[in-house]
């Protein structure tokens, strides 16, 4: 553990914890003095289950570095596992003050070849996923503070770069991710009356979802600094997940290995206003015009 403690005392709970980002973060966390409830289904990347609990091998690693954690091993999706994630952090430590949204699967494949089942798998864990944590952590800060006990209450959700700017073969993650960062501006906009401030990260790192389709981008050096190590993206999150962040919240921020970047979303651009009913026809030139003096979009992942 550092002497770096600027989450001490304070607990927290990340999502998909067992493995790769969410494994970071969770440690990161303890590191920064925090206990931790460490959620993992112990799936593989498709959510099967798995014989191994990942999420409890996370555990041991905190406690054998002297912090605190305990395992849950809830489905985020679900709306009562969800509820009792957040009940499994005030039950066993008293409180809770951070909420990582971490978890995810993909079942990458070409739109016109995307099944059903697959768009509904991916837009379940990770858009709904999201909001019933964040929907139950919320009641609970909200009925803290109107007990007179306002809370330093923090979320951290999980976009993408394919949610902000899309990705070839990756429809349904686009589109969930899109999402998440849709209900990020909601949310804070909503909780910070109760002392909730929301924010969201997209990370590019080596995980099980991106060293595939990512493989040479992913691929880990042979000397030097790592820059796609999962670990790099904590240090933000844990950041973000401190008192120190208040006032910060609705913003989306980018991370790659030593970089920072809070994102530039969607914003009002280039416009004309005839003050009355266009005509189809008319539009084309006015449309044209339009584009030519906005900016260009930022490439689509794979195109």
């Amino acid at each position: 553990m550092t002497d770096n403690k600027i989450c001490d005392g304070r607990v927290v709970i990340v999502t998909g914890a067992g493995r790769g980002i969410g494994r970071a973060h969770a440690l990161a966390f303890a590191a920064a003095g925090a206990e931790v409830v460490v959620n993992d289904l112990g799936a593989e990347l498709d959510g099967a289950p798995s014989p191994d609990s990942p999420a409890a091998q996370v555990v041991e690693e905190i406690k054998a570095l002297g912090g605190e954690a305990v395992v849950n091993g809830d489905d985020i999706s679900d709306w009562e596992g969800a509820r009792r994630l957040i009940a499994t952090a005030v039950e066993t430590f008293g409180r809770l003050d951070v909420l990582v949204n971490n978890a995810g699967i993909v079942r990458d494949r070409m739109l016109v070849n995307l099944g059903e089942d697959e768009w509904d798998a991916v837009i379940k864990v990770h858009l709904k996923g999201h909001f019933a944590p964040m929907r139950h952590a919320a009641e609970y800060w909200r009925n803290e503070s109107k007990a007179g006990r306002r809370p330093e209450a923090r979320i951290i959700n999980t976009s993408s770069g394919a949610g902000l700017l899309g990705s070839v073969g990756q429809g349904n993650y686009a589109a969930a991710k899109s999402g998440i960062a849709g209900l990020t501006l909601t949310a804070a906009a909503e909780f910070a009356r109760y002392g909730i401030t929301v924010n969201a990260i997209a990370p590019a790192a080596r995980t099980r979802m991106t060293e595939t389709v990512f493989a040479d981008m992913m691929a880990a050096p042979e000397d030097g600094f790592d820059a796609m190590a999962p670990e790099n993206v904590s240090p933000l999150v844990v950041w973000l997940g401190s008192a120190d962040s208040a006032g910060v919240t609705g913003r989306m921020f980018e991370v790659e290995g030593g970089k920072v970047t809070v994102a530039d979303g969607w914003r009002h651009g280039v416009s004309v206003d005839r003050g009355a009913r266009w005509e189809p026809a008319e539009l084309g030139p006015v449309v044209r015009d339009l584009l030519s003096k906005a900016t260009e979009p930022e490439p689509v992942y794979g195109a």
